[in-house]
């Protein structure tokens, strides 16, 4: 498994059992705000809000929490909000490419915030979406199950390419396009998703094999990732899986 799919898999798990909480629900919360207020609070009808509160559940975010935010974004609570959404890009350090997905209520604040941790960092804000693609990415628990049967379902489905398995997790992509049906698919031959969400995949990799330069890279991306306003990151990194093991526990 690569360095940066391995990144993947640390995300999911550092976002299951993230001591903050707080930071964690708000970040939920807000996903879930902008699906409803665009495509209306019904879960049969909006996919995107099926998927944000499917992502809430996973991480015990408490139903009443979830509720509330429905009801903030569909004008059914007294305190209906509005996010923006702000996707920003530039290099980070060894020049990786990166993409920041932000949901903020203030541009400026967010766009400072941004712009300091790429700063600090010696990188830069410019153009870099033409390195990536937008992709479905299922997580699939094996729970003992053989890789290959699973595998089999996926391709089944639809899915456009099955990883390798990673910490008893078979990570799925498919064309976004067909994300749900192929979720759908496997949730019915038995295999429910621990999570499925649109994701923007790098098509080009930067290789990455010093440890002080991994770190560098890595602890960019968390500072990021850990900005109020921030939802998702995306990057192009490519990093030795045994390097990548050493410093796991560094970002976990």
């Amino acid at each position: 498994m690569s360095g940066h799919s391995k990144w993947s898999t640390i995300k999911r798990q550092k976002g299951a059992n993230d001591a903050k909480r707080g930071a964690l629900f708000t970040k939920l919360s807000r996903e879930i705000i902008t699906a409803a207020r665009q495509g209306g609070g019904d879960l049969e009808a909006n996919y995107r809000l099926r998927m944000a509160v499917d992502k809430a559940k996973a991480a015990s975010m408490p139903a009443d929490n979830i509720k509330r935010a429905i009801e903030r974004a569909t004008g059914a609570g007294s305190d209906a909000e509005q996010f923006e959404e702000i996707t920003y890009e530039g290099l980070g350090p060894s020049n990786v490419a990166v993409i920041v997905a932000a949901m903020t209520d203030n541009r400026n604040r967010t766009a400072s915030d941004v712009r300091s941790v790429f700063n600090k960092s010696g990188g830069s804000l410019s153009p870099v979406a033409w390195q990536f693609e937008q992709k479905g990415v299922i997580a699939v628990p094996l729970n003992g199950r053989d890789p290959d049967e699973v595998t089999l379902a996926a391709i089944d489905a639809g899915a456009a390419d099955v990883g390798a398995p990673d910490g008893g997790v078979l990570e799925i992509t498919t064309e976004p396009s067909d994300l749900e049906a192929v979720r759908t698919a496997l949730a019915a031959a038995g295999y429910e998703a621990q999570s499925a969400e649109l994701s923007m995949e790098p098509t080009t990799t930067v290789e990455i094999a010093d440890e002080k330069q991994a770190r560098a890279v890595l602890q960019f991306l968390e500072r990021l990732e850990d900005l109020d306003d921030v939802q998702n990151v995306y990057a192009n990194f490519d990093i030795p899986g045994e390097l990548m093991e050493r410093l796991e526990a560094q970002v976990v």
